[in-house]
């Protein structure tokens, strides 16, 4: 089963079991969104302690009412949401261990303990929901790009309108400090823009006219007027909004396994805690003793540490990473970038420029028919000639595109052929070595056309970090001839360079790495040429693709800048990210195995209970949120 298969499958499994799952705390997904109100909880705590400390001054059924009130102030909400828990069939949950274990505490006549308890199980909780609220809108603001409002210009005067509203071909005028709403291209002005939230570039971008630009890049300093390329639900922006909100549907296997251990562990507690209340007193030993230990057991074992802090920790990776402007589609991709082995990539856009020139030519009637079919391909060399050859282009008809070879069509009545040494031997044509392009025409050779492409600044930085990394399989493949790949693999520090290779041979050269003992491989190419690749590969990041709907949906991960030092950078805060996540599950359950074993040997009671479930939770959320201060 190939990786999409699986992952349909999957996603189809996830969609079926989220229908009815419900968070830790027995509510409907999305609670945790709700909004957190100081105000209200400060003015609830207060009028709880004062209703307690009336109750311990007290005595006889005045103090017992001042309890009940105390108690109900405290954990009205966590005794409804027990009910609700039951109601739905989910009574194993946080609240129901607490509103079960402080109502025995109460029949038990510990009055004082039980609200106690409850009070510092809100506090608790307060102390966590405020830092999860806190740390989720941190994040959010870190991927805050919506945008508001549009300003298009009709028949002269301005008009205000919704970004969805903005049709292809209207022109939105831009002021200083205002965000582009829709992807598109100047048409009147200049300008720098701020693109930190769409790419993690810290310096402002110049622009002028004809330069396209992407919504959510804020305009610094002059009005610019720009002419609607997309609308706003194609845009960039929308894009990137969508694909994170959408992160969460991709489990990693670290959340599953937090699901599946919930569900299994929760009931072994419960039966445990049932055999440390009944079968001590059935040996004769005293029965309210042993019944209030298994309260704290039941307390002390709600499994809501992990079930938050796990998916917070990927939740605060994906979004770190977003906000360092590499898009993550899933948290199972973040897992799978930690334990990348291998790296691939492209040559053309990837590890190069992309961008060539020509820098010889045999001649003219080579370089006019050359143009005249390369039109019709979006291959940089193709674009290249026709860049030099200006406007005395030739027409063409009958263009056919020859994947991994070149490009055919006819030209004045004649066939021309332009591309690779291996397209001219494939038509019996003989041709000099060494050259970009060679040209035929009618089955003779004509001349040749040569282009040169340069690496990127960063290029030989980040494949040395990826080595630093330990990342030991590093290999380029390219359909480019194999004295321009190992020049350029030399350049940029790569050992293993495969050269010639259509797109087919590129997946088995991938495959290859994989009998060599290889288990994660990472695929990076710049956009839909290279989907095959993406595709094939454990994860398929796609570079500088963000403007490209073919590379988001081709790829797990868009790098947003055309650079590759952001891959080192990714895989850094996945292993970071991994990291805390494991830190989380021992801390947990570390924490939790000896309360449990204490409270059986008797030295237990509530507020150690309180501790290993709201204390345990703020400790292992506390540690999530450190990965949004990795540098």
């Amino acid at each position: 089963m190939s990786k999409h298969e699986h992952e349909h499958e999957h996603n189809h499994e996830h969609e079926h079991s989220h229908e009815h799952e419900h968070c830790c705390c027995g509510c409907e997904h999305g609670c945790e969104e709700e909004e957190f109100d100081l105000k209200k909880s400060l003015i609830r705590a207060a009028a709880g302690i004062i209703a307690l400390a009336g109750a311990i001054l007290t005595d006889g059924y005045i103090s017992i009412a001042l309890y009940i009130t105390a108690y109900v102030i405290f954990g009205y909400d966590v005794v409804i949401n027990a009910f609700k828990s039951i109601i739905r069939g989910k009574a194993l949950d946080e609240h129901f261990l607490m509103a079960f274990a402080t109502i025995c505490a109460f029949c038990l006549g510990e009055f004082t303990e039980a609200v106690s308890v409850m009070l510092f199980y809100q506090i608790g909780e307060f102390l966590q929901d405020s830092i999860v609220d806190r740390s989720r809108r941190s994040i959010k603001n870190l991927m805050e790009m919506n945008i508001e409002k549009a300003y298009v210009l009709i028949d002269g005067s301005i008009t205000e309108k919704a970004p969805e509203e903005v049709e292809i071909g209207d022109t939105v005028v831009v002021k200083p400090g205002e965000k582009i709403p829709v992807d598109g291209t100047v048409t009147k002005g200049s300008s720098s823009l701020d693109m930190k939230a769409l790419t993690g570039e810290s310096l402002p971008v110049e622009i002028n006219e004809g330069d396209g630009v992407l919504s959510g890049s804020v305009n610094n300093s002059n009005v610019i007027y720009i002419k609607a390329d997309k609308k706003y639900s194609d845009s960039t922006v929308s894009r990137i909004m969508e694909l994170i909100e959408n992160a969460s549907s991709k489990k990693s296997k670290t959340e599953n396994f937090v699901t599946k251990f919930a569900r299994v562990y929760t009931p072994i507690v419960v039966a445990l805690a049932i055999v440390i209340a009944i079968v001590p007193a059935l040996l004769g030993y005293d029965l309210k003793a042993w019944v209030y230990r298994a309260l704290i057991f039941l307390v002390a074992s709600c499994p809501c540490a992990l079930v938050l802090s796990i998916p917070l920790t990927f939740f605060a990776g994906i979004g770190t990473m977003s906000r360092r402007g590499v898009l993550v589609k899933g948290s199972s991709y973040i897992e799978a970038l930690s334990r990348t082995d291998a790296v691939v990539m492209d040559k053309t856009g990837t590890v190069t420029k992309g961008s060539f020139e020509v820098t010889e030519y045999e001649n003219d009637e080579a370089l006019r028919y050359a143009a005249a079919v390369e039109r019709f391909s979006t291959h940089p060399l193709a674009q290249a000639v026709v860049n030099y050859c200006g406007e005395d282009i030739p027409d063409a008809e009958q263009v056919e595109n020859i994947a991994g070879y070149g490009i055919k069509g006819i030209c004045g009545g004649r066939t021309i052929l332009a591309g690779s040494e291996r397209l001219m031997s494939e038509n019996g044509i003989s041709v000099p070595a060494g050259k970009s392009i060679y040209v035929a025409c009618d089955g003779e050779y004509i001349g040749y056309i040569n282009a040169e492409d340069t690496i990127k600044e960063d290029s030989k930085e980040a494949i040395a970090e990826l080595k630093a990394l330990g990342i030991k399989n590093i290999a380029m493949l390219t359909g480019d001839k194999r004295e321009i790949a190992e020049k350029t693999g030399r350049a940029a520090g790569i050992d293993a360079v495969y050269a010639e290779l259509l797109p087919q041979d590129k997946i088995e050269k991938t495959k290859e790495l994989y009998s060599k003992g290889c288990k994660t491989i990472c695929a990076v190419g710049d956009g839909i040429n290279d989907a095959p690749l993406l595709a094939g590969a454990d994860v398929g990041i796609a570079m500088g693709g963000i403007g490209s709907d073919a590379a988001i949906e081709a790829a797990d991960v868009v790098i947003m800048k055309d650079s590759l030092i952001k891959l080192p950078a990714a895989l850094r805060l996945a292993r970071k990210t991994m990291a805390i996540c494991s830190q989380n599950v021992f801390i947990v359950i570390a924490l939790k195995v000896l309360v449990l074993i204490i409270t059986v040997l008797g030295y237990g009671n509530m507020w150690i209970a309180v501790f290993a479930d709201v204390g345990v939770a703020l400790i292992a959320v506390l540690n999530s949120i450190r990965i949004t201060r990795v540098k």
